[in-house]
């Protein structure tokens, strides 16, 4: 599984449309179950993320891993709201 998990980072990332969201930084997963959870991107596109902020993408929104990851599912526009 270690191996798997390392495969994972530096894969670009691309939405259901077809757009580049960003590479994978970091993963998050349970160590212990071997069960990931999301897929932490640092730098992201500023077309589909404000600001270019960085996001935790579900993994179970993850349709397909190959040369690339392929998601299923992500929203048009994340807005990134601020309260004081």
């Amino acid at each position: 599984m270690e191996t798997d998990v390392t495969n994972l980072i530096g894969l670009d990332v691309y939405s259901d449309k077809g757009y580049r969201l960003g590479s994978v930084d970091d993963v998050m997963m349970d160590v212990d179950t071997q069960t990931i959870y999301g897929l932490y991107i640092e730098r992201t596109e500023g077309g589909l993320v404000e600001d270019g902020v960085p996001v935790l993408v579900p993994y179970r929104w993850v349709r397909a891993v190959g040369d690339v990851i392929l998601l299923k599912r992500f929203p048009t526009f994340v807005s990134v709201s601020t309260t004081e």
